[in-house]
């Protein structure tokens, strides 16, 4: 039975997701993603190639395959002890700025969800989304600023996506930040 509840929103491949329950067998995550190529990716890396039907899924992963904003408002107040955003969709251009995760809107929603003490975690290679979550983050009064970084912490597993960005020689940035009482 896990004793922790996360949350991951857009897993891509699955790889920081399933890194994740494997470091942490306390930990029971829901991990959203709504493009079949990322779900297919992670079911791959559970299933070997020919027990696709037969094997069980790990006891501590959920999957929800929509967008996880539908999710949002079904979960009960404080149903979380953490959150991940690992490099989301910029939506780069101002008429597109609803769709980021990292809303005015959705910040009160997963602070309405998120336990008092619990972690959001985000990381974004993107400087106009990096501009974007400090903006953001500074005019609300759900969450405080635990860390930002620009090296990613030790705890943290890595993602392709990270490594895409490395190696295009964009500059990555971390934060956490805690959900206050």
């Amino acid at each position: 039975m896990p004793r922790a509840l996360w949350l991951e929103v857009g897993f891509g491949g699955g790889e920081h997701a399933l890194a994740q329950i494997a470091a942490r067998a306390d930990l029971g995550l829901i991990a959203c993603e709504v493009f079949a190529n990322g779900i297919c990716s992670l079911l791959s890396r559970l299933a070997p190639e020919g027990e696709e039907a037969t094997a069980a899924p790990p006891a501590n992963l959920l999957l929800w395959p929509e967008d996880a904003r539908r999710l949002l408002p079904l979960l009960p107040a404080a149903a979380l002890d953490g959150v991940f955003l690992l490099f989301p969709d910029p939506w780069p251009k101002s008429r597109h700025a609803k769709r980021r995760f990292v809303h005015p809107k959705i910040v009160a929603e997963l602070a309405r969800i998120v336990r008092p003490g619990g972690e959001w975690r985000v990381a974004s290679d993107d400087p106009t989304y990096q501009h974007w979550v400090e903006t953001v983050m500074a005019a609300q009064a759900g969450f405080a600023i635990a860390a930002a970084a620009d090296r990613r912490p030790a705890d943290w597993p890595g993602t392709r996506y990270e490594a895409k960005a490395l190696r295009a020689g964009r500059r990555p940035r971390y934060w956490t930040f805690i959900r206050r009482d």
